[in-house]
């Protein structure tokens, strides 16, 4: 079965830049090691007579066909804005841009 050590863990951790005290790193272990006992259990699964799949159940193409249809103009749909210039929405900076 896998088994993952404190000094794997402690790895790992350093990997992902987190700082984890020694208890956590045997609670880590000791999950991990878990979770890779889980995963390795199904890959354990005999799977010879099951086709693989990307979905449990089948799909179908839920989109519909691009019809034009009535919508609003321009004007119409800015009449509502708080603020419009130059034929568009006008919205405050928010990425601290100078002008």
């Amino acid at each position: 079965m896998p088994s993952i050590s404190r000094d794997e863990v402690a790895h790992l951790a350093r990997l992902a830049r987190l700082a984890v005290t020694d208890d956590e790193l045997d609670l880590f272990a000791g999950q991990l090691d878990v979770i890779l006992q889980s995963v390795a259990t199904v890959g354990d699964i005999a799977t010879a007579d099951i086709p693989p799949t990307s979905h449990a159940v089948p799909l179908t193409n839920v989109f519909r066909e691009d019809v034009v249809r009535p919508s609003l103009g321009q004007r119409q749909a800015l009449a509502g804005a708080p603020a419009a210039e130059e034929g568009r929405f006008r919205v405050p900076r928010i990425l601290g841009e100078e002008a």
